[in-house]
């Protein structure tokens, strides 16, 4: 339950590390940072077990999550929170859920009752937490975040289900390290050859600060914490931290950034939550 605890508050403050981080620098070039030095986390760690590498068609499964999960969805979510509240972030990046209900549905597969009703729920408090955003939607900027971050739920629902589909065939904690240190790569080779990086003298103390919180933090200790709590808790409650985590990140961004949190903010985004309860229960369920 502490482990719980510990991922429920801490994935919620990382979406406020990244937003600080970006006031400053790049969104992909810190994405790529990031990602790089909590590669380096993990494979020191496996290399020093020595654990066996993958071999043959599991290299191309490693390089379709780290696009996937993290060249998409982990960099596309962090350049979309430059142009739109933490909060707001935190809550789009929590209806991933979803996009798997959808990409199921294409797929044929009927949908239960509780499902159906969690997505309209979640959809309708979506549209009661962007009531007070309306205005925003005409600056382009508040646009494209918005776009982003959709984008990034939806490459997060895809890698998701390839996840579950092939996971099974190798060691996915050593495969984690691996898709964050390929992903590195591929966006610092883009960063590079777009020229949106800066020199790494460049970056200020404030950004350095907010990488070393998402990788201590967010990439090392909370994902530890997230294994050990799947571990030794039933999925119905160490699921608890996707509803936690968005609370965390509205209530802490307006605190800290003051970032809008109004009545219909707060209703909406426990609409959205409850809805996705909802769907989440109903896919263990099945």
């Amino acid at each position: 339950m502490l482990a719980l605890l510990w991922v429920s508050f801490f994935w919620g403050t990382t979406w406020l590390a990244s937003k600080e981080g970006v006031k400053h620098m790049p969104a992909l070039q810190l994405a790529a940072i990031r990602q790089f030095l909590g590669a380096s986390v993990y494979l020191l760690y496996f290399l020093y077990k020595k654990t066996p590498w993958p071999k043959g068609r599991q290299w191309k499964t490693i390089a379709i999550l780290s696009i996937l999960n993290f060249v998409l969805s982990n960099g596309l979510s962090t350049w979309g929170v430059k142009y739109i509240s933490s909060g707001l972030g935190a809550i789009i990046g929590a209806v991933f859920p979803l996009w798997i209900v959808i990409i199921s549905l294409f797929r044929g597969e009927k949908l239960s009752r509780w499902s159906i009703v969690g997505m309209v729920i979640s959809f309708g408090g979506v549209c009661l937490v962007f009531y007070d955003y309306l205005a925003d939607f005409l600056k382009p900027d508040f646009q494209f975040g918005i776009f982003l971050s959709v984008l990034a739920t939806l490459t997060w629902a895809f890698g998701s289900l390839y996840t579950k589909k092939k996971a099974a065939s190798f060691n996915p904690y050593f495969s984690l390290g691996l898709q964050m240190l390929i992903s590195s790569l591929l966006l610092f080779a883009y960063t590079g050859a777009t020229g949106t990086s800066i020199p790494l003298t460049e970056i200020p103390a404030a950004s350095w600060w907010s990488i070393a919180y998402l990788v201590v933090i967010g990439s090392v200790l909370t994902f530890i914490a997230f294994i050990y709590a799947l571990q030794h808790l039933p999925a119905e409650v160490s699921s608890v931290y996707a509803y936690v985590n968005p609370i965390v990140a509205v209530v802490l961004g307006a605190l800290i950034f003051g970032e809008p949190l109004t009545m219909m903010i707060g209703i909406g985004g426990a609409v959205t939550i409850f809805g996705l309860y909802l769907v989440n229960r109903s896919m263990r369920k099945k």
